[in-house]
């Protein structure tokens, strides 16, 4: 029963980077791009690092990807806000069929950042 879990789960974690590699080609922009690798990358480097953990069975493998799932699930929604975020200072274009644009009342013309100033001269 254990290798038949092992194997669901390396399956699962296959396919499903599998998915966040294809989501890299066929999203339109970066913004959509991120959001496609990062989801599905994470649960697929959590899965297999499951099923290594399961698989192996010592503790010191099942310690090691604990903290590897844990240190990707904390780290990868991180990264990719901070990409986001730049690349939408920087001005890069959004999908011309995206609708909501949450950052736009921040940045009406979704062009490079320029930081207010407050009287004193500080951000």
């Amino acid at each position: 029963m254990k290798d038949f879990m092992t194997a669901v789960m390396l399956l699962s974690g296959a396919v499903l980077m599998l998915l966040a590699g294809l989501g890299l080609f066929r999203m339109p922009d970066l913004f959509l791009r991120l959001q496609a690798a990062a989801k599905a990358s994470s649960l697929g480097v959590g899965l297999l690092l499951g099923a290594a953990a399961l698989g192996l069975g010592d503790v010191s493998v099942i310690a090691r990807a604990v903290l590897g799932v844990a240190f990707v699930f904390v780290m990868t929604p991180v990264a990719t806000l901070l990409i986001a975020q730049a690349a939408f200072r920087a001005g890069l274009p959004l999908w011309e069929r995206t609708h909501q644009n949450d950052l736009e009342e921040h940045h009406p013309a979704g062009g490079p950042y320029e930081p207010r100033l407050g009287p004193d001269g500080e951000d």
